[in-house]
């Protein structure tokens, strides 16, 4: 572990002087050298959470190549994306190692690794620690290739889908030593341009939910100016009655209709919560196995100040350690609403990471609309831990103690 740890800027150096799109290479060779590992590949999670796509130096785009893409429901990937701990089996080949490729709660990938024999502990720590420094790795190149980009797309998304995805956050999760956050999108056949967004702050959380009227590229369009309008007044340190009205006036201004939408922003060292509701669905709450709606009082939604404008009321809201709070646009309820108990999969899920959690909630709206949804479903997650917390939540409840023959479950490192 300690020599693997030396060789790290070298290992930085070879990565940053290779091709953006070759940089996941350099670690593969890395790993052959240092550990005789006989095969080494990253594979990304897609934007459905549903899949991995294998990327390796022989599919890239623009070659004709296809990367193998492998679903995860039942899959042994699935399991080390849920539990985040590293995984091993003996094989035909050799001994192998699977370690999840996360920063802050953003599961991006997974190393997957043979070695030539069954390796002790500090290999296989060694392996989970050269997967950490590759999420770092992933993230810094994707600016500059659309390799990433490419492998987590099942399909060639439209214009309008195309511009709906560059709105949301780069990472749909986070994790922070008093919070845990994800967030989810289901698209519609004619997408009709919900948004979620969040930003960390030294001393503040934001998140918001967003969802305009209409579908398709017009409703791509009306969600750029919306979140762009919120993500300006937020970064001018604008308060939120304040990012609430200069929505409603871009709305305005660049006759782009009315969208429902809800700010929420949290104190990080009192755990103030307070919130905006501009005609959108009341927010649920899980406390203490019980679920229910956060009563508030709801303005209009944004885009509808035609004579004067509105004033947008901030209210707090009662936020605990220990809640679950979850913020859903209408499309998780319209149309299978009698099919989907949302109150009662928030309890079932309510010891998986929020990151599981979403996905379920989704999956459970799409599969009751027979695949096909009439309105996009956006539903975001947040545990609250609490100001006094100082460490990172990274646990998804999930039972990590699971062993069978030639397999075993490690702790993290």
């Amino acid at each position: 572990m300690g020599s693997w740890l030396k060789g790290l800027p070298e290992l930085l150096t070879a990565a940053e002087t290779a091709a953006p799109a070759d940089a996941v290479d350099v670690f593969g060779e890395d790993l052959r050298r240092r550990f005789g590992a006989t095969d080494v590949s990253f594979l990304i999670v897609d934007l459905t959470g549903k899949a991995v796509a294998r990327l390796s130096t022989g599919g890239a785009p623009g070659t004709g190549g296809e990367a193998e893409r492998i679903p995860l429901l039942g899959s042994v990937y699935e399991q080390v994306i849920r539990t985040q701990r590293p995984y091993q089996e003996a094989t035909g080949q050799g001994h192998r190692v699977i370690t999840p490729v996360t920063n802050r709660g953003d599961a991006i990938g997974l190393l997957d690794v043979t070695l030539p024999s069954h390796p002790d502990e500090t290999v296989v720590n060694a392996v989970a620690e050269a997967a950490h420094v590759l999420a770092y790795v992933v993230i810094a190149n994707g600016r500059f290739t659309d390799l990433y980009t490419w492998g987590k797309r099942t399909r060639p998304p439209t214009l309008a889908a195309e511009i709906q995805y560059q709105l949301l956050p780069q990472s749909l999760s986070c994790e922070g030593a008093q919070f845990t956050l994800c967030g989810n999108l289901e698209p519609s056949e004619e997408l009709s341009g919900d948004t979620f967004d969040y930003a960390l702050e030294r001393d503040t959380l934001h998140l918001s939910v967003t969802d305009p009227m209409g579908h398709d590229l017009a409703a791509a369009l009306a969600a750029t100016v919306l979140v762009n309008a919120l993500r300006g007044a937020r970064r001018a340190r604008a308060g939120l009655a304040e990012q609430a009205h200069r929505a409603d006036q871009a709305l305005l201004d660049h006759g782009r209709g009315h969208a429902t939408g809800q700010l929420l922003r949290i104190d990080l060292h009192t755990g103030r919560a307070q919130l905006v509701n501009a005609g959108h669905p009341w927010p649920l709450r899980l406390r203490d196995g019980t679920v229910e709606e956060i009563p508030c009082e709801v303005d209009q939604p944004f885009g509808l100040s035609v004579v004067a404008p509105h004033h947008y009321r901030v209210q707090d809201i009662d936020l605990r350690p220990g809640d679950r709070v979850l913020m859903v646009t209408d499309g998780m309820f319209e149309h299978h609403g009698e099919d989907v108990d949302l109150p009662a999969l928030l309890r079932r899920t309510r010891t998986l990471h929020p990151r599981e959690t979403v996905l379920t909630l989704a999956s459970a709206v799409r599969e009751a609309a027979g695949g096909v949804l009439e309105d996009d479903a956006t539903v975001m997650c947040l545990d609250w831990h609490g100001p006094r917390e100082t460490q990172r939540h990274v646990s998804s409840g999930a039972d990590t103690g699971q062993a069978s023959a030639g397999r075993t479950w490690w702790q993290p490192y």
